[in-house]
């Protein structure tokens, strides 16, 4: 994994981008929900990708984190740089951190369709009763 694709888009999540942009301004989760007027909850929800903000809230999160948006959206532009590495790691730990993201992402989606089928079933029954 080099620096340039540590925050890009197969290989992080928006919330990733997020923490990561977040943690290098400074800012605790508190702090930065306090200024963009949400609470801490819902912050840490965009962080480990359970929820995602409105386009309002995506703008205010791209300018006080001085982060592009496209950067904060899919790890392409101005953005951050990747974390420094602590001492010397296994050379397997790169590959096993993609997967693991992979797999954050496959689960993400596959909980989005499964919503999706739940309110499709919703319907089905509202018309049928």
């Amino acid at each position: 994994m080099t620096d340039s694709d540590w925050y890009d888009e197969d290989t992080a999540t928006f919330g990733d981008r997020l923490a990561g942009a977040r943690e290098a301004a400074g800012l605790s989760q508190h702090d930065l929900a306090v200024r963009l007027g949400v609470n801490t909850k819902t912050l840490q929800a965009w962080e480990d990708d359970r929820k995602e903000p409105r386009a309002n809230r995506l703008q205010m999160l791209a300018g006080m984190l001085d982060v592009s948006l496209g950067w904060l959206l899919t790890g392409r532009g101005e953005g951050i740089e990747a974390p420094p590495v602590a001492g010397d790691m296994p050379a397997n730990v790169s590959e096993i951190l993609v997967e693991m993201r992979g797999l954050r992402t496959q689960i993400g989606q596959a909980g989005e369709r499964l919503a999706q089928l739940e309110k499709k079933l919703r319907m089905a029954l509202k018309d049928f009763a």
